[in-house]
């Protein structure tokens, strides 16, 4: 961490934990200031040389399968194979980011990512390589690519500020990008000189600065008054929370529908260097350079873009220039052409990417940040898997033409029917961790499993307040059930009708206590005091606990 951790006591006496890392900056962050946190400076650096690494053997990977005799399907399944895992297993792994801790996980993860890389190394090394193996080997690191990648960024407003998370996000899509233009260049020049066993090897030592920079990293642990959740309840909560969080779902929308289409340039540009353009490996370097080129370019307008037009705008601009790059690029397979496009299309992935990145971190508690941001990269890897198989056919089928002017108008298409009916949310809602509900009095052990529990919220409603309250009280309700709550009912006595009911279900009274202790933030307080605000002289409600009568029930041994 960037600094010592703190306690302290926010207004109403609930206490939460602070770093200095996490004060927001009297003026507003520039582009590099994430750079100046220690722990960020170092795990970005050594990123990059993990990233590089991975462009390397993605390189070496597309061009030693084309020759062992793989057509442009079995090219677009390198892809496929490093994504799959990643989303089949993103939202477990994210489950698990949330419960353990997440130095330790990201730790596991890439220690498996650097033992695929040596099984690729190895079997290469010694001729002993098929198409499957190959594909196996990949499959591997993409096993510990899921342990990592909810957790690496659910790490990040750990690391910088609230308010740097943006320019963070950005760096992190530059530092891709970049490796994106050194890997596959120096990786072309390798395979040139030494074959593609070359490449594997520096990315199996590539990973060994990210691991010496976690095992340095002072990570203080987690506070979790009711201790680590299991996982399967985990997961069940991040996927509660994702379905009533409609803000978060929007960019879940977005990412999904980029994805899709975006996915034919990374899954088939190595058949168009071999095909078309008849590039050798080190001109498919320099292809790739190219969009790194473009990426690094928008990196330095992205910030300038977003606070002059908007979150939303970029992402409809992005989409556009990404699909008209597309377009370009399988319409006229020509070096002349397809270099400027993809420096936009290059340009316009950090746009995209980077945009919707820091909109879903900034969307987020720290209590569901990596499950939820698993759910973010299971949409975003699992548009790639679909759409690098479903692209590659299409090449097969209809050739590399198709397979890019289709998805690429696609694009288009999609900029015009998202920018105003799936438009980005504002991202200016305080997520700190804020208790804001009194200890309910009696009720089973802290640790109790006993459950479903009902609690019953009676509140007084002037009769010039109903309507409004109502509305107040919708969003409430996804309130509750972002933070536990199974089931939700609001009701009007027909004899007092001032007198209104809430109800809500909790499957266990400590998954009930974790919605008072460990998940209420300063924006549910605000949603709750809305609503108080509209009743009689803005008292508080009356609640009542209530717990199923068969988790009380004696066991046989007492039985009458």
């Amino acid at each position: 961490m960037a600094g010592r951790e703190g306690w302290i006591a926010p207004a109403g006496g609930d206490e939460h934990r602070v770093s200095p890392a996490e004060v927001e900056p009297a003026t507003p962050p520039s582009g590099w200031a994430p750079l100046r946190r220690p722990v960020f400076r170092a795990l970005w650096l050594a990123q990059f040389v993990a990233n590089t690494g991975t462009w390397m053997q993605t390189v070496g990977a597309q061009w030693l399968m084309g020759d062992l005799g793989g057509g442009a399907l079995a090219v677009a399944l390198i892809q496929a194979a490093t994504t799959l895992p990643v989303f089949l297993l993103v939202v477990p792994a994210g489950a698990l980011g949330d419960i353990l801790d997440r130095r330790r996980l990201l730790l596991t993860g890439q220690a498996l990512m650097c033992a695929g890389a040596a099984g690729i190394t190895l079997t290469t090394a010694f001729d002993r390589t098929t198409p499957a193996l190959l594909l196996g080997w990949i499959a591997v690191t993409g096993v510990g690519q899921a342990l990592s990648v909810p957790s690496f960024q659910a790490i990040q407003p750990e690391l910088v500020s609230r308010g740097e998370v943006p320019q963070a996000a950005v760096l992190n899509g530059v530092n891709v990008n970049v490796a994106r233009a050194v890997g596959p260049a120096v990786g072309g020049l390798l395979i040139a000189a030494t074959g593609p066993a070359s490449t594997f090897a520096f990315n199996t030592l590539s990973f060994l600065g990210v691991l010496a920079v976690l095992y340095r990293w002072r990570r203080p642990p987690d506070h979790r008054p009711l201790g680590a959740e299991h996982v399967a309840a985990a997961t069940r909560a991040g996927a509660r929370y994702i379905l009533n969080a409609p803000r978060f779902a929007t960019v879940l929308m977005r990412s999904a529908l980029f994805m899709i289409f975006a996915s034919c340039l990374w899954a088939l540009l190595p058949a168009v260097a071999r095909g078309p353009l008849r590039l050798g490996a080190d001109g498919y370097g320099v292809l790739l350079a190219a969009v790194g080129i473009g990426a690094v370019a928008g990196a330095f307008a992205i910030g300038r873009l977003r606070a002059a037009i908007g979150a939303n705008a970029v992402v409809s601009a992005s989409t556009v220039a990404y699909g008209g790059a597309v377009v370009v690029i399988g319409a006229g397979p020509r070096v002349a052409l397809v270099l400027p496009a993809l420096v936009v299309a290059g340009a316009a992935w950090i746009g995209v990417q980077s945009t919707l990145n820091a909109t879903a971190q900034a969307l987020l508690p720290a209590w569901t940040r990596a499950r939820a941001l698993a759910y973010f990269q299971l949409v975003f890897m699992g548009g790639q898997t679909l759409g690098a198989i479903g692209w590659g056919m299409i090449a097969g089928l209809s050739g590399l033409r198709a397979a890019f002017i289709v998805p690429g108008c696609a694009l288009l298409l999609t900029a015009a029917l998202t920018v105003r009916r799936f438009r980005l949310p504002r991202t200016s809602l305080d997520l700190s961790r804020m208790p804001f509900w009194p200890e309910p009095a009696g009720g089973p052990d802290s640790q109790s499993g006993a459950g479903p529990v009902l609690v019953e919220v009676q509140w007084r409603v002037p009769q010039p307040n109903a309507e409004a309250f109502v509305d107040a009280m919708l969003h409430v309700s996804r309130s509750r059930k972002r933070t536990g709550a199974t089931l939700w009912g609001l009701f009007r006595d027909v004899s007092d009708p001032s007198l209104y009911v809430e109800t809500f279900t909790v499957a266990t009274w400590h998954e009930h206590l974790r919605q008072h202790f460990e998940r209420g933030t300063v924006w549910d307080r605000e949603l709750e005091a809305a609503a108080r605000a509209l009743t009689e002289d803005g008292a508080d409600p009356v609640v009542r606990h209530l717990i199923w009568a068969g988790a009380l029930r004696p066991s046989p041994d007492h039985r009458v």
